[in-house]
């Protein structure tokens, strides 16, 4: 009986990690379909850089306040550079029922391929009814502030 127990107890986990797992997964293919698309949507500037984003989402840029609520996202971007990113996913963090975080590195370029910056970037995800969408975005460079 004893035995019985303990090897459907270990059924129970087997089962509940590889669950787990398959969550993270799913989470992690629709991270990386978001961030191979997120410069071109960002540097339209009509307003589809937000579909990435949760209703109530918020970016936490360096050296500033947080930029928090769909028109001061779209203000944040519609006044920014126009860029390419790559995104380096190098760890993705959580259940991966409702929220993730992700750990990634980036790179920025110019449009004409020229390497502008370097940094890191932690995103808590949000799964909603429409997939998993950016809730909290925060981003520094690897570079030192200009004097």
């Amino acid at each position: 009986m004893i035995i019985l127990s303990v090897s459907l107890l270990a059924t129970c986990i087997c089962q509940a990690q590889s669950k787990k797992d398959q969550q993270l997964e799913e989470a992690r293919k629709a991270i990386i379909a978001s961030n191979a698309i997120y410069s071109d949507l960002a540097n339209k500037g009509d307003g589809s850089i937000l579909t990435r984003y949760t209703d109530d989402a918020c970016l936490l840029p360096p050296n500033s306040a947080p930029v928090c609520g769909r028109d001061n996202i779209l203000n944040f971007f519609k006044n920014g550079p126009k860029v390419h990113s790559n995104f380096i996913i190098q760890h993705i963090y959580g259940e991966g029922n409702d929220f993730v975080t992700e750990e990634s590195n980036y790179e920025l370029f110019d449009l004409n391929h020229n390497k502008l910056d370097e940094g890191k970037v932690m995103v808590i995800w949000k799964k909603t009814a429409a997939g998993w969408k950016m809730h909290r975005d925060m981003f520094s460079s690897n570079r030192a502030p200009q004097q």
